[in-house]
């Protein structure tokens, strides 16, 4: 039974990589040019044309000529007729020349004369094609078809194993002439490579391959031909956007793996290997940054300026809703300044960590309190680790202010005027009330029907409009915040230091009052 469960096991596992593998591969680019081979070539025999090279025979009697011979098209695509001179008949449908040769003898005078004609080469010929495609074997097409026909006939180029630039055409077991289809993607360019019955198109493998992905305009898998796979081919290539600017090669190198980070310029000088992964990427320090206004403005919130712009450059282009913005309460959220504020907030909680897992006891019976008291601290640094800081920069009322330097994905915030002050956290009966210059902090506390039973009155900040932050004393003005912070109670002193430093800390950086719940 065992050896059935682990037989299973196996089985499974083999699956779930089989199917890991199958995904890679699907989502990896596809050889370039493997789009040729989607069944639109192998039809390319109907209404197939006279060429340069082809045969004709001609017979013509009556009106004065007298002709039974097998003409060669030349390479202008003229076949030349006794006593009447050159005719162009390349183009021409093989239906259609019997036709078209007898409009041009009634324009020459001989509209009398009778006609059969017959393209020699119209009838199929038959190809093999082997080496890597997908279905090799033996296949008819007309002589004037394309080898792509062939090809496409033949299920394309296997992608593993084939290549797209090393195809080769034997007759008789030598060799009639090379194509590359790399021109032909490009550009349109295929060599006039003309079929007879028992050639062979022999598809040689696969040379090695570079993959481009990221900011190209063409993405996939480019094969070069030995010792020409460098840095600027790939690029000739894999055409970089404007925006690349460097790139990130990976693969092997002697056998162990390699990779390197580079700018986009040095690429050109690498020579690169079979295997390797080139990813484009757009990371050069760009010439704008882009900057956001949140509150009482009109129009476009988010713009973009030149970088290093300062403050002053664009107050000018901020649309402020007259008679409403408080231009005196304008600061900055800042994405800089909030990851500070985060990692501050992250150190505090690992330090609040250490202090109630290493915690000593006296008794059982403390001891069964530590224990409780850990694992409360424990969910309450689960809350406190999810808070998110706004990034606050607060502006004094210094002329220096507008000197302050943009960051890209700064938000300017000017806040709306306001009557009112807001009370919250640990009080009664958390409200706004109408502001009053003769109020202070005891007055607001007190509308708010007095401190709650868990407050700590020693730890009461103000949030002023433009994001300063004051504790238990200062002057008070419309649109700010109270904010009554709760008391922490632990046998710890340092528990309670700590816990006080992070709520203080989350309370700065949010205008938030984090709550205690375990607090009894």
């Amino acid at each position: 039974m065992q050896i059935m469960l682990k037989s299973l096991c196996l089985s499974l596992v083999l699956a779930c990589l089989a199917l890991s593998v199958a995904s890679h591969a699907a989502d990896a680019p596809k050889p370039y040019g493997a789009n040729l081979f989607q069944g639109n070539f192998s039809q390319s025999g109907e209404g197939a044309a006279v060429a340069p090279g082809d045969r004709v025979v001609l017979r013509l009697w009556g009106g004065g000529l007298t002709v039974d011979d097998t003409f060669i098209v030349d390479a202008g695509g003229r076949i030349e007729l006794p006593g009447v001179g050159p005719l162009s008949v390349a183009g021409i449908a093989h239906d259609k020349l019997a036709e078209d040769l007898r409009s041009k003898l009634a324009a020459s005078g001989h509209g009398e004369t009778q006609i059969y004609v017959a393209p020699l080469d119209a009838r199929p010929v038959s190809v093999f094609v082997t080496g890597g495609v997908v279905r090799p074997g033996r296949y008819a097409v007309s002589p004037g078809d394309p080898v792509l026909s062939l090809l496409d006939k033949a299920g394309g180029i296997d992608p593993r194993r084939g290549s797209y630039r090393s195809i080769r055409l034997l007759r008789n077991g030598a060799l009639v002439g090379n194509l590359d289809l790399y021109p032909f993607v490009r550009g349109g360019e295929l060599p006039g490579l003309r079929l007879q019955d028992g050639d062979t198109l022999v598809v040689d493998s696969k040379g090695p391959a570079v993959t481009a992905t990221g900011a190209v305009r063409n993405e996939a898998r480019f094969e070069f031909f030995k010792d020409q796979a460098t840095g600027a081919a790939l690029m000739e290539l894999a055409g970089p956007e404007s925006r690349a600017s460097h790139i990130s090669l990976a693969g092997t190198r002697k056998g162990a793996p390699y990779s390197t980070y580079l700018p986009l310029k040095e690429l050109a000088h690498l020579r690169l290997e079979d295997g390797d992964r080139v990813q484009f990427m757009a990371d050069a320090t760009g010439n704008t940054i882009m900057i956001e206004v949140q509150g009482a403005v009109r129009g476009s919130s988010r713009f973009p300026v030149r970088r290093g712009a300062r403050l002053r450059d664009v107050q000018d282009f901020i649309a402020v809703e007259p008679g409403r913005a408080n231009l005196k309460a304008l600061y900055i959220k800042r994405k800089s300044v909030a990851a500070r504020q985060k990692k501050a907030i992250a150190d505090s909680l690992r330090r609040l960590e250490e202090t109630a897992l290493t915690a000593s006891s006296s008794s059982t019976e403390e001891s069964q309190i530590r224990a409780k008291e850990a694992e409360m601290v424990a969910k309450f640094v689960e809350r406190a680790k999810s808070v998110e800081p706004e990034g606050v920069v607060v502006l004094d009322d210094g002329s220096n202010n507008a000197d302050l330097t943009l960051e890209d994905g700064d938000v300017i915030v000017i806040p709306a005027k306001s009557d009112v002050v807001l009370v919250s956290g640990e009080v009664m009966v958390p409200q706004a009330m109408l502001w009053s210059e003769e109020k202070d902090l005891d007055d607001y506390v007190r509308g708010a029907g007095g401190y709650g039973n868990r407050a700590d009155r020693d730890n009461v900040l103000i949030m002023h409009s433009n994001g300063a932050v004051s504790r238990n004393s200062g002057k008070i003005s419309a649109g700010d915040q109270i904010l009554v912070l709760p008391k922490v109670e632990s046998k710890s002193m340092q528990a309670v230091k700590d816990i006080s430093q992070v709520l203080m800390q989350v309370a700065v950086s949010t205008g938030a009052v984090l709550g205690l719940p375990f607090l009894q």
